[in-house]
């Protein structure tokens, strides 16, 4: 009998991101993020059906949007932005950010600290979608993150 959960799946989300360039995404995400291809299917017309890939363990899945892709999803930059933030911890976010932007990311937001315990920063990868870069500074209760909040006029 077939499992109806593919096995290493269960209990997991995997965002799949629609774009147009999907190879040369596969390419920024390696040389960005350290991403490690795991599968690719092309299409007769040379664009990927699609992908998967992972980043430090977390799996994605990417692929081309056709123009005729059904539903509502498709490439952020033809949307004109995303309701989407791809949200990561790393051991140093100024180097990631850094990285991130030496590839071909723009740079929303630089690296600070917030009041919530983590130093973040935001960047727009080359097709529209939001990365939120952190590394946990502190360790902070939740009424300490409200009074740190209400602090900064929250």
């Amino acid at each position: 009998m077939t499992d109806p959960i593919p096995a290493g799946m269960a209990d997991r989300i995997v965002p799949y991101l629609m774009v147009d360039g999907a190879s040369d995404a596969i390419e920024f995400y390696g040389k960005a993020f350290g991403a490690t291809e795991r599968y690719r299917m092309a299409m007769p017309d040379g664009t990927i059906g699609h992908a998967e890939f992972e980043i430090d363990g977390a799996l994605f899945y990417i692929a081309d949007a056709p123009d005729d892709m059904p539903g509502s999803a498709g490439n952020p930059r033809r949307f004109g932005g995303t309701s989407v933030i791809l949200h990561r911890y790393v051991a140093d976010v100024d180097a990631a950010f850094e990285r991130a932007v030496a590839a071909g990311a723009t740079a929303v937001r630089a690296p600070e600290d917030q009041f919530y315990g983590d130093r973040a920063a935001v960047v727009d990868d080359p097709w529209g979608h939001e990365w939120s870069l952190h590394t946990h500074i502190r360790d902070m209760s939740p009424e300490e993150m409200e009074a740190a909040m209400k602090a900064m006029g929250g």
